[in-house]
């Protein structure tokens, strides 16, 4: 049977024609009178549209759309929402045109990432890395910073979660509406499909591209479902995460080497490539080749523009978390590409080898070596980073690796509720709708916000999200039982005037969703205290593949069907971006407790916070740089353990105490008119503190003046007639002659008492060979030795070369001891060149020996 297709677009009436623009424009997601404008058409279809504005205008009768059309106030509220837009669409004073200066004309950079979340209307996310790379994309956009975002175009969603009567975890993949969701085809000029051939190994996949409006900015999507592709290529981006290895290694080649050839065949020219977490970092590759057939260079060439020009955060804290792959599975895939690059098969995989004797390739590594800017997503994810990586690094001290951090953010436009962005605008922005003003005096106003006013938007909060917790309850009882008493008792789970702790993320096993139930006695107390009781709601999804995770849903399951928790202990089923917003928008405590350091950043808390919740969390990811404090809860345990069963045991038991004699004696603390001041002044200074640094507009410009503007710097340098092919040629130099290299401390003992502040006289002799003193800096590293060799930290003082006795340089430098007790330093040479962004890769550095 042939089936022949065709679009039906709805028949909008001349006044209304704005809708249809407004719904192919992710902006929608983040701006409330957007959202209520398709409320108000049909609030039912709304829900049921899960937020897609194109299906629910292909699905309202016309005769719906004839009638406001005649209706004024709508009309009224439509021109509103397309003041709003056409302002944000067309304001030229954005963040960065104001601190943009000369030599940034053509600045663009493109962000890689295998997920977005950027509303549930476009479901392509699976957890925390989807949600940071949406908020970064729709920050950028907020900000005006030039950035397109590049991912893949899945045929289905991420798992939807059902849960069977055991409590053990289901998963279905519902397809992607695709017709009705905010996308549109990208077009060549003769108004085909544009498409990109991607080689695979010995064959070829094809690759459309789709680009989603979001805001100012775009993002491009690449499709492999095409009749042209042979059956096994078309299912290649059918499923996020899906698939086996070989499966796994194809999508990750699609998006960083297609991503690469979409950009170059729609004509754009990406200055700065911005590589979210490891997934995408075979687009190091292409942007190689393409640099050596475009301008006709070597790959030792063409790899310092790539370098220099290239971003890298990892995500990742532990070594097998990060994605590793066969060589052989590699080899299969990648060998046109190794032709191009002309190295030789043993020199690729040195590049995602973490040492000679690794046995895979390792996604993360490869990214690390060809990338310049690297970092982690918190400051102790850096510190954590530094130390997994060391490796690649050998002689240079932990502390000096080349991986700082960027702590994450949220955007606070997303993950707001109405309610709270009001009470802010009209107490912090005097009316403005604005949630972009990030400044610390603005958010001290919140201390303006009366108790009683506050305490109420918060208490309307929780009603919603037990409501939506009863509903879905209800709706999971029915499918599992049918049975009207079952669903009678799901309609009344939690209670409004209870103190409500959440916990909802993915069910890794590393984050222990469980340890709350370490000793359950002790938790039935604290649940079902007369005087002070709590309650909890969980959420999340395991990986398909992660027994352990399943195993930890089906123990929270279970606990919430033991008579003593029941009603009072809800998981709820089927996490998503909805549920994620009425969690955040509604519980009283955010509850996270990873084994520490395990946990990157984290983002949940912010989104938490920025709705008045408060923390009650383990020092790990964002939230190490923000706890202990006064307005919410650190959980403190010690610095190591002998066992797993120990630290679950001592930090549980600190879990239970800070919820029983901490949190909620202050929570049922009320005044005479029922209002707990003491939990609102925490409530303030959690918002005043967290909101103004913990966003993704910080973050981005963090992003822009650390990283961005220094790889468009030197890109631009490099792009320069013969500068790459005399830094190609230093190498060369250096590589040659670093065996000549030598320095010989000559200072003399100091075997006297050294005061504070006093000048200290530092000399070396140093060989160069046939280098020149240019091509080398000459260092004193001043500081404390670590146990472990090297320095824990150290301050490095360029020595002066003051002189030469035949081939050997002689250097000096004066030191002035800031504090007292004892101090080491260190000798040595490290390359320098000034088109370099930094001497750390490949890593050559001479000690004193």
């Amino acid at each position: 049977m042939k089936i022949h297709s065709f679009k039906v677009t709805p028949n909008l009436p001349e006044n209304m024609k704005f809708l249809e623009e407004l719904s192919n424009n992710m902006w929608f997601a983040w701006n409330w009178p957007a959202i209520t404008l398709f409320l108000r058409i049909d609030e039912q279809l709304w829900e049921k549209s899960q937020r897609m504005p194109k299906w629910l205008m292909a699905t309202v009768s016309q005769q719906r759309l004839e009638e406001l059309s005649k209706d004024q106030d709508f009309i009224a509220h439509l021109n509103f929402v397309e003041k709003l837009y056409r302002d944000y669409q067309n304001n030229k004073d954005t963040w960065y045109n104001k601190v943009k200066d000369q030599g940034k004309e053509n600045f663009l950079t493109a962000y890689f990432s295998m997920e977005y979340g950027i509303g549930e209307g476009l479901p392509i996310y699976s957890g925390g890395l989807g949600m940071l790379s949406g908020d970064h994309i729709k920050s950028t956009s907020d900000l005006g910073l030039p950035l397109i975002g590049v991912g893949l175009f899945y045929q289905k969603g991420y798992v939807k979660q059902v849960l069977n009567k055991d409590g053990w975890q289901g998963e279905e993949y519902p397809e992607n509406d695709w017709a009705h969701m905010s996308v549109e085809a990208v077009r060549n000029e003769q108004g085909n499909n544009l498409t990109v051939d991607i080689p695979l190994g010995r064959e070829t996949v094809k690759a459309m591209i789709w680009r989603v409006p979001v805001g100012r900015t775009s993002l491009y999507l690449l499709d492999t479902n095409l009749p042209e592709n042979a059956p096994a290529h078309r299912t290649i981006t059918e499923q996020l995460y899906g698939g086996d290895r070989e499966n796994r290694i194809k999508q990750e080649i699609v998006l960083g080497v297609g991503g690469v050839k979409a950009l170059k065949a729609m004509g754009m020219n990406p200055t700065v490539y911005h590589i979210n977490e490891g997934h995408s970092a075979f687009l190091l590759c292409e942007r190689i080749i393409e640099m050596m057939q475009d301008k006709k260079i070597s790959f030792n060439e063409a790899k310092e523009i790539v370098w220099a020009t290239s971003v890298f955060t990892t995500h990742t804290p532990v070594i097998a978390g990060n994605e590793h792959f066969d060589f052989n599975l590699v080899k299969k895939f990648m060998e046109p590409y190794v032709a191009q690059l002309g190295i030789g098969w043993d020199a690729f995989l040195d590049f995602g080898k973490e040492t000679p004797q690794s046995p895979m390739f390792c996604m993360t590594v490869f990214a690390l070596k060809l990338s310049a800017y690297l970092n982690g997503v918190a400051k102790l994810h850096g510190v954590v980073s530094r130390e997994m990586w060391k490796n690649i690094w050998t002689g240079l001290s932990t502390s000096e690796v080349p991986i700082t951090s960027i702590t994450n953010g949220i955007h606070p436009a997303s993950w707001v509720s109405h309610e709270y962005s009001e009470l802010y605008r009209k107490y912090l922005f005097d009316g403005d709708d604005s949630l972009n003003n990030f400044d610390q005096s603005v958010w001290n106003k919140v201390e303006n916000i009366p108790a009683e006013e506050l305490w109420q938007t918060h208490s309307i909060m929780k009603e919603k999200l037990i409501k939506h917790i009863r509903e879905k309850a209800v709706r999971q009882a029915n499918r599992l039982s049918g049975n009207v008493n079952l669903a009678r008792q799901a309609s009344k789970v939690l209670k409004e005037d209870i103190l409500t702790i959440g916990f909802a993320r993915r069910f890794a096993t590393y984050k222990r969703a469980t340890l709350l139930f370490k000793d359950p006695e002790r938790l039935a107390a604290i649940v079902n205290n007369p005087q002070r009781p709590v309650q909890f709601v969980f959420a999340g999804k395991a990986h398909p593949a992660d027994t352990a995770g399943k195993e930890f849903i089906k123990q929270i399951y279970n606990m919430m069907l033991d008579p003593r928790f029941k009603g009072k202990i809800v998981f709820a089923e089927d996490y998503n971006m909805n549920l994620a917003r009425y969690m955040v928008q509604g519980v009283d405590v955010w509850l996270n407790n990873p084994v520490r350091p395990m946990e990157a950043s984290g983002t949940s808390g912010m989104k938490a916070a920025l709705n008045g919740a408060l923390a009650l969390s383990i020092l790990d990811g964002w939230w190490d740089e923000v706890g202990p404090c006064d307005f919410s809860w650190s959980i403190i345990g010690a610095q190591s353990y002998q066992s797993d069963e120990q630290r679950d045991a001592v930090e549980s038991q600190a879990l239970y105490n800070l919820i029983e004699n901490e949190i909620a004696p202050v929570y049922y603390d009320r005044d005479q008119d029922n209002i707990p001041q003491k939990w609102i002044k925490k409530m303030k200074t959690s918002i005043k503190t967290i909101v103004p640094f913990f966003n993704t507009n910080r973050m981005v410009q963090e992003y822009y003046e650390r990283f961005y503007t220094k790889a468009h710097y030197y890109g631009n340098i490099l792009k320069t007639e013969g500068e790459t092919a005399a830094l190609a040629a230093w190498r060369q130099r250096i590589a040659a002659n670093w065996p000549r290299v030598s320095i010989v401390d000559v200072t003399g003992n100091i075997d006297r008492t050294v005061l504070v502040g006093e000048t200290l006289k530092f000399k070396a002799r140093v060989t160069l060979g046939d280098l020149k003193p240019e091509d080398v800096v000459v260092q004193t590293q001043f500081g404390l030795r670590s146990l472990g060799g090297g320095f824990d930290s150290a301050k490095d003082f360029s020595m002066n070369m003051v002189g030469k006795e035949g081939d050997v340089y002689l250097y000096e430098v004066e030191i002035h001891p800031e504090t007292s007790g004892r101090q080491d330093y260190a000798m040595r040479i490290l390359p320098f060149n000034k088109a370099l962004p930094h001497p750390f890769t490949p890593i050559y550095v001479r000690w004193e020996m």
